[in-house]
């Protein structure tokens, strides 16, 4: 009986849970096309916000459903951009960063759970070590993409992009993170009624 609630509510979200997916997908490229620079000078690093939907699907329904819509919000973002090098390097950095925060976040939510609290519930303490972990991971991600890839779309050699992860990836990466990490953590205390 309780197996056959299980499925009819599984059954009866999961409608929900595309729709609202689907909606997270086209705000992410929506917010993909409002970019704007963080570092003076550095016109080509642009910040925009497309990975916090992703986030929130993470939150709501799994790190797998995460990991879907940002992967999703990076290629839809190439219909407009044609930069299939920049969704290449936006799909594994958006896995780094969403991935290691829904899983954190599902486990703490899992504990809430059987200790009797309300489902989705993650303490302040434990939000904020998943964002840190993500952050972390992201950033390195990024460099690492940004190694690899920045050589083959723009023909810089590698020893420049090299001389530039201290002075302009580090701080970029970084920044961008914790901007994303600040929408986020406000986005999921605020919407959590309607995540569930």
């Amino acid at each position: 009986m309780v197996q056959d609630r299980a499925k009819g509510k599984n059954a009866r979200w999961s409608t929900r849970q595309l729709t609202t997916m689907a909606l997270f997908i086209a705000l992410g490229v929506i917010l993909s096309l409002i970019e704007f620079p963080l570092i003076p000078g550095i016109e080509f690093l642009k910040y925009d916000a497309s990975t916090v939907p992703a986030l929130m699907t993470g939150f709501a329904y799994g790190p797998g459903a995460g990991c879907l819509v940002g992967l999703l919000v990076a290629w839809v973002h190439v219909l407009f951009t044609g930069n299939y090098w920049g969704a290449v390097m936006n799909s594994c950095v958006v896995i780094a960063y969403v991935l290691p925060i829904a899983l954190i976040y599902r486990a703490s939510a899992r504990k809430a759970e059987q200790q009797g609290r309300a489902a989705n519930t993650a303490s302040n303490g434990v939000l904020i070590g998943g964002f840190a972990l993500g952050i972390v991971l992201t950033t390195i991600v990024a460099i690492l993409m940004n190694l690899l890839v920045t050589p083959i779309y723009t023909g810089m050699p590698v020893e420049a992009v090299i001389a530039m992860i201290l002075p302009v990836l580090l701080p970029f990466n970084l920044v961008k993170a914790v901007l994303n990490s600040i929408l986020g953590f406000i986005l999921i205390k605020s919407l959590r009624s309607f995540l569930k």
